[in-house]
């Protein structure tokens, strides 16, 4: 019995692997520590089982482990980890939008109206691609933070207005720079209209879904222009391990008060929030973001990889 639930483990490890990362017989093969022979009859197994059709079914009893751990030291709501072993960042990045994909579906009320906040990043962009389109019409989404980059031009990352599209449901953009040019500059839009409603409606979403960037030199904040090397450099000499929206969270989880602060735009981050708040990333370098987000409560859920998942587990609370 105990060879057999091993055996259609392994098999729905292959068909993660196979159908999701895209990787070839012999990759899956090297991978599993199998032949290519036994990694092509797993896939077709996993097949024949009725695995495999939209989404791969068949729970991974060591990544169900990971998440029920995880979940229980964190007090979170919901946790998802999805394989990753030794493949490459894009490959789990993969896994991660398919897993989040249907997190985000099931949370996704198919009557019952919901407003739902959405931030920014390539995670969550590539989730919401991987969403299926739903006819949800009676739903509202809204933008978390501003699209707009410094050289007035929208950024490549915003995602708000995707995941309307794949709704079919009505969006609010934040109309604001993530930073604007001066204190006067920020309160000049803070104080708009437009911009003090959809910051309410943001408050009060009935969900939120977010990504967690990490910080250092060439992370997407830098290399967008939006924070100079110089500011990097105070982040992490402050022990800011991560950023959700443009905040800055310290290691131990608390949100750093920088000068930054003065032009930032962004809705503010709510901790110990009684609302589902969802986080997804993933990948070698996201590990310490993580943690310094959930040692803060800044989320409810969470969607990452097993590596980073058994990092969680290894370290104990960074304490302030």
């Amino acid at each position: 019995m105990q060879r057999e639930v091993k055996k259609m483990e392994q098999a729905a490890r292959a068909a993660w692997l196979y159908f999701v990362a895209g990787k070839t017989q012999q990759e899956i093969a090297h991978e599993l520590g199998l032949s290519r022979q036994v990694a092509q009859r797993l896939i077709s197994l996993a097949k024949e089982q009725g695995m495999v059709h939209v989404q791969i079914t068949h729970p991974i009893t060591e990544c169900l482990r990971l998440a029920h751990e995880i979940q229980q030291k964190y007090q979170l709501k919901h946790c998802y980890v999805v394989p990753s072993g030794e493949l490459d960042t894009e490959s789990i990045l993969d896994m991660i939008a398919v897993a989040g994909s249907e997190l985000m579906e099931q949370l996704i009320d198919k009557e019952k109206p919901q407003v739902i906040g959405i931030g920014s990043g390539r995670t969550l962009r590539r989730i919401i691609d991987a969403l299926p389109n739903l006819n949800t019409p009676q739903h509202q989404c809204v933008s978390l933070i501003g699209a707009i980059a410094r050289d007035s031009s929208a950024t490549r990352y915003d995602v708000p207005l995707n995941f309307a599209e794949k709704l079919q449901c009505r969006h609010y953009i934040l109309p604001a720079p993530l930073y604007a040019d001066s204190a006067e500059d920020k309160a000049m839009w803070c104080q708009h209209r437009v911009y003090k409603e959809v910051t309410e409606k943001a408050l009060n979403a009935d969900i939120t879904f977010l990504g967690i960037g990490e910080v250092g030199i060439g992370c997407p904040l830098n290399s967008e222009g939006f924070i100079t090397d110089e500011q990097v450099d105070m982040l992490l000499e402050n022990g800011v391990a991560a950023e959700m929206l443009g905040h800055f969270i310290q290691a131990n989880g608390d949100r750093l008060s920088t000068i930054m602060d003065e032009t930032h735009t962004s809705v503010p981050l709510m901790a110990h929030t009684q609302k589902p708040v969802i986080a997804f990333a993933g990948g070698e370098i996201k590990h310490s973001a993580i943690q310094a987000i959930l040692n803060g409560k800044w989320v409810s859920g969470l969607v990452t990889d097993e590596s980073c998942a058994r990092k969680l587990l290894a370290n104990d609370k960074i304490k302030a």
